[in-house]
């Protein structure tokens, strides 16, 4: 069976966001067993030099980079290219007839990614032109995931 890693720095702070991304847990458990890890964002003063941000990145990078073992992994930045949903979908094959059975998708915290994790993954992978709370890209990450197994099986959920 397929296995997705969502890998976060950050938690789901709010409620609702969290049940959201449980539903969607729930309805990927036929096509892929989906984990989600939460890792620690790295304190920072409330003015950040650039500095205190880059020893940041590169803290939660290294954490990151420890979550990520093996398999398929996209990165989330801005940088990225844009998918379809239909696109995501046909990625998600081409992985699995390449042998792969695992895919980690690694949402950054505010400040983003680190070099060393971007130049690690294997796709960078932009949600959209436009910022979105990094809470809310969990929640949109996996309901995306859920829609590209919808379409691989041909199901009605995606028109």
């Amino acid at each position: 069976m397929f296995t997705v890693n969502i890998i976060s720095v950050g938690k789901l702070k709010e409620a609702y966001l969290r049940e959201a991304v449980a539903e969607y847990s729930k309805r990927l458990g036929p096509f892929c067993k989906l984990s989600v890890t939460e890792l620690s964002e790295q304190k920072l003063s409330d003015s950040p030099s650039q500095k205190e941000i880059e020893n940041a990145l590169l803290a939660e990078g290294r954490a990151i980079l420890s979550a990520a073992q093996g398999g398929y992994i996209f990165a989330l930045c801005i940088e990225g290219r844009q998918l379809s949903s239909e696109e995501l979908s046909q990625k998600f094959n081409l992985i699995a007839l390449s042998g792969k059975s695992t895919v980690s998708f690694i949402i950054g915290s505010s400040f983003g990614l680190s070099d060393e994790v971007k130049s690690s993954c294997d796709f960078k992978l932009s949600m959209s032109k436009m910022t979105f709370p990094h809470q809310l890209v969990r929640v949109m990450l996996s309901e995306q995931i859920y829609r590209a197994f919808q379409i691989n099986s041909n199901s009605k959920y995606h028109k």
